[in-house]
C-alpha cells in the first residue's frame, strides 16, 4: 500500500483505541501539517508509522493533561514532536502562553522526552532538510553496523534491493529472474524473506489476491546495505 492508505489505516487504528476528549483532539488536532510531517518526512524516512503516536497525551509540570502532536515510541527512547506554524506559535501567542509552551518542552524532557520542533514552513518548501535532520537526530537508535547487515542479507538479496531502488520502487519476480540470471523459485524465495523483514511488501494484481509485484520500504537503516 501507499503512503495515502497506510495513513489512513494508522489512523483508524489510533481512533478505534480512544474515546471522549482523546478521541476528539485527534480528529481535530492532525490537520494538515501533522500530516504533511508524516508524508513528507516521516514516511520517507522509515516508510511505516510503527511506534508513532499521532496527538499523544502528557502531563505537564502542573499535572495538567495537554496532547504533543507526534510521540515516537521505541524501548526506552522517547521523542516528542511539535510540528509549529510561525502564526499559531509566534504572531498568534501571547507572552503567557509562550511563556507556558516553553515551560511544558522543558518539563517533557525533565520526564524523558527528548523534545523537537518542526517548522511547518520547511515542510512546504524543504521538507528535505527536515529529512537530513531527523536522519541525524534519530540515527544514533537506528543505525545498524554494516558488518551486521552484511551477515544479515545475502548478495542476491541485496542486489533485489538495490534494482527495487533504481526500478521507482517496484520490481516483478519474472524480471529479476531474467536480469539477475536466477531461477524464479530461488528469486521468490529471496523476495519472501525481505518481505518478512520489511523491506519489501507484496502487490495484488487489482481485483487478485495474486501477488505479482513487490514494492520498496524505504527505511533510513538500509544505509549499510548500500
Amino acid at each position: 500500500m501507499g503512503f495515502t492508505e497506510e495513513h489512513l489505516k494508522w489512523i483508524n487504528f489510533h481512533k478505534k483505541g480512544r474515546s471522549g476528549e482523546r478521541l476528539d483532539r485527534l480528529v481535530r488536532g492532525h490537520g494538515h501539517g501533522e500530516k504533511l510531517f508524516v508524508e513528507r518526512v516521516w514516511w520517507p524516512i522509515f516508510g511505516h508509522m510503527d511506534d508513532l503516536h499521532p496527538e499523544y497525551e502528557v502531563s505537564d509540570w502542573r499535572g495538567r493533561p495537554y496532547f504533543v502532536d507526534f510521540v515516537w515510541k521505541r524501548g526506552q527512547i522517547k521523542v516528542a514532536i511539535e510540528v509549529k506554524g510561525y502564526g499559531p506559535h509566534v504572531q498568534q501567542m501571547d507572552r503567557t502562553r509562550y511563556r507556558q509552551e516553553l515551560n511544558r518542552e522543558t518539563y517533557l524532557q525533565i520526564a524523558g522526552y527528548q523534545v523537537v520542533a518542526v517548522p511547518y514552513d520547511d515542510l512546504e518548501s524543504a521538507p528535505d532538510l527536515t529529512i537530513s535532520l531527523f536522519k541525524s537526530l534519530l540515527a544514533p537508535t537506528l543505525m545498524i553496523n554494516a558488518d551486521d547487515v552484511e551477515q544479515h542479507y545475502t548478495r542476491l538479496e541485496k542486489e533485489i534491493m538495490r534494482i527495487a531502488v533504481r526500478w521507482d520502487g517496484l520490481i516483478r519476480p519474472a524480471d529479476l529472474a531474467n536480469g539477475l540470471g536466477v531461477d524464479s523459485r530461488t528469486i521468490r524465495k529471496s523476495l519472501s524473506r525481505l518481505c518478512e523483514r520489511g523491506k519489501l511488501r507484496p502487490v495484488p494484481a487489482k481485483g487478485s489476491s495474486r501477488v505479482c509485484r513487490y514494492e520498496c520500504v524505504p527505511s533510513m537503516m538500509d544505509s549499510g546495505i548500500w
